[in-house]
Protein backbone atom coordinates (compact mmCIF):
# COMPACT_ATOMS: atom_id res chain seq x y z
CA UNK A 1 0.00 0.00 0.00
CA UNK A 2 1.15 3.77 -0.88
CA UNK A 3 0.95 6.26 1.07
CA UNK A 4 1.31 9.66 0.32
CA UNK A 5 5.13 9.87 0.49
CA UNK A 6 5.50 7.18 -1.69
CA UNK A 7 3.33 8.93 -4.00
CA UNK A 8 5.41 12.66 -3.78
CA UNK A 9 8.70 10.11 -4.28
CA UNK A 10 6.99 8.50 -7.51
CA UNK A 11 5.64 12.18 -8.74
CA UNK A 12 9.52 13.62 -8.40
CA UNK A 13 11.52 10.61 -10.08
CA UNK A 14 8.44 10.60 -12.87
CA UNK A 15 9.57 14.24 -13.05
CA UNK A 16 13.36 13.47 -13.10
CA UNK A 17 14.48 9.65 -12.74
CA UNK A 18 18.13 10.83 -12.08
CA UNK A 19 17.31 13.26 -9.11
CA UNK A 20 20.01 12.05 -6.14
CA UNK A 21 18.18 10.37 -2.63
CA UNK A 22 19.01 12.80 -1.06
CA UNK A 23 17.32 15.88 -2.87
CA UNK A 24 14.41 13.92 -2.82
CA UNK A 25 14.57 13.30 0.63
CA UNK A 26 15.14 16.87 1.31
CA UNK A 27 11.46 17.41 -0.68
CA UNK A 28 9.43 14.79 1.08
CA UNK A 29 11.00 15.24 4.42
CA UNK A 30 13.33 11.48 4.76
CA UNK A 31 17.18 11.25 4.94
CA UNK A 32 18.38 10.15 1.49
CA UNK A 33 18.62 6.53 3.11
CA UNK A 34 14.91 6.41 3.92
CA UNK A 35 13.85 7.15 0.08
CA UNK A 36 16.28 4.25 -0.97
CA UNK A 37 14.42 1.92 1.16
CA UNK A 38 11.23 2.86 -0.16
CA UNK A 39 12.61 3.26 -3.40
CA UNK A 40 13.70 -0.18 -3.31
CA UNK A 41 10.26 -1.69 -1.54
CA UNK A 42 8.39 -0.13 -4.52
CA UNK A 43 10.89 -1.74 -7.12
CA UNK A 44 10.65 -5.05 -5.06
CA UNK A 45 6.45 -4.93 -5.34
CA UNK A 46 6.55 -4.30 -8.75
CA UNK A 47 5.37 -0.27 -8.54
CA UNK A 48 8.53 0.82 -9.87
CA UNK A 49 8.93 -1.18 -12.86
CA UNK A 50 11.78 0.54 -14.51
CA UNK A 51 13.86 3.71 -15.44
CA UNK A 52 13.77 5.19 -18.94
CA UNK A 53 14.66 8.51 -20.45
CA UNK A 54 12.37 10.93 -22.86
CA UNK A 55 13.90 11.46 -26.19
CA UNK A 56 12.42 14.63 -28.44
CA UNK A 57 11.72 12.27 -31.56
CA UNK A 58 12.18 15.45 -33.94
CA UNK A 59 16.48 16.04 -32.52
CA UNK A 60 16.32 12.58 -33.97
CA UNK A 61 14.47 12.98 -37.37
CA UNK A 62 11.24 11.54 -36.32
CA UNK A 63 9.10 14.64 -36.04
CA UNK A 64 6.18 13.10 -37.69
CA UNK A 65 3.59 11.86 -35.26
CA UNK A 66 0.70 9.80 -36.25
CA UNK A 67 -2.10 7.88 -34.18
CA UNK A 68 -3.43 5.21 -36.09
CA UNK A 69 -6.29 3.26 -34.77
CA UNK A 70 -6.60 -0.34 -35.91
CA UNK A 71 -9.78 -2.18 -36.47
CA UNK A 72 -8.46 -6.47 -36.95
CA UNK A 73 -9.85 -8.43 -39.51
CA UNK A 74 -8.29 -11.40 -38.35
CA UNK A 75 -8.23 -13.23 -34.69
CA UNK A 76 -4.43 -13.48 -34.82
CA UNK A 77 -3.90 -10.78 -32.30
CA UNK A 78 -0.63 -12.35 -31.55
CA UNK A 79 1.09 -12.13 -34.97
CA UNK A 80 -0.08 -8.43 -34.88
CA UNK A 81 1.59 -7.87 -31.34
CA UNK A 82 4.60 -9.35 -32.86
CA UNK A 83 4.65 -6.84 -35.38
CA UNK A 84 4.05 -4.30 -33.08
CA UNK A 85 7.11 -5.46 -30.90
CA UNK A 86 9.61 -5.64 -34.01
CA UNK A 87 8.70 -2.19 -35.68
CA UNK A 88 10.86 0.68 -34.01
CA UNK A 89 9.08 3.59 -35.37
CA UNK A 90 5.83 2.22 -33.51
CA UNK A 91 6.67 3.84 -30.01
CA UNK A 92 3.32 3.15 -28.17
CA UNK A 93 0.77 0.46 -28.50
CA UNK A 94 -2.43 -0.55 -26.51
CA UNK A 95 -5.29 -2.53 -26.88
CA UNK A 96 -8.25 -0.21 -26.60
CA UNK A 97 -12.40 -1.29 -26.01
CA UNK A 98 -14.60 1.88 -28.13
CA UNK A 99 -13.72 2.23 -31.55
CA UNK A 100 -11.18 0.05 -33.34
CA UNK A 101 -8.76 -3.01 -31.03
CA UNK A 102 -5.60 -0.89 -31.10
CA UNK A 103 -4.31 2.35 -30.86
CA UNK A 104 -0.62 2.97 -31.72
CA UNK A 105 1.73 6.03 -31.82
CA UNK A 106 4.16 6.11 -34.69
CA UNK A 107 6.94 8.48 -34.66
CA UNK A 108 8.59 8.38 -38.49
CA UNK A 109 11.04 10.98 -40.26
CA UNK A 110 8.48 10.59 -43.92
CA UNK A 111 5.17 10.52 -44.77
CA UNK A 112 6.41 7.79 -46.97
CA UNK A 113 7.63 5.98 -43.67
CA UNK A 114 4.26 6.25 -42.53
CA UNK A 115 2.61 4.80 -45.71
CA UNK A 116 5.05 2.36 -45.30
CA UNK A 117 3.92 1.15 -42.04
CA UNK A 118 -0.09 1.54 -43.07
CA UNK A 119 0.63 -0.91 -45.71
CA UNK A 120 1.95 -3.32 -43.17
CA UNK A 121 -0.89 -3.08 -41.25
CA UNK A 122 -3.34 -3.91 -44.08
CA UNK A 123 -1.86 -7.39 -43.60
CA UNK A 124 -4.06 -7.25 -40.28
CA UNK A 125 -6.91 -4.77 -40.85
CA UNK A 126 -7.89 -1.92 -41.55
CA UNK A 127 -7.04 1.44 -40.00
CA UNK A 128 -7.97 5.08 -39.18
CA UNK A 129 -5.10 8.07 -38.78
CA UNK A 130 -4.70 11.06 -37.43
CA UNK A 131 -1.61 13.22 -37.62
CA UNK A 132 -0.57 14.87 -34.98
CA UNK A 133 -0.02 18.99 -35.48
CA UNK A 134 1.60 20.21 -31.72
CA UNK A 135 2.24 18.21 -28.90
CA UNK A 136 0.53 20.40 -25.95
CA UNK A 137 1.86 17.60 -23.02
Amino acid sequence: MLDQTDIEILRLLTENSRMQMQEIGEQVHLTGQAVRNRINRMEKSGVIQGYTIKIDPKSVGKGLTAFVTIFMKTTDHASFQKYIQSNPSISEANRISGEGCYLLKVNASTQEEIIGILDEILKYGNYKLNLSIEKVK
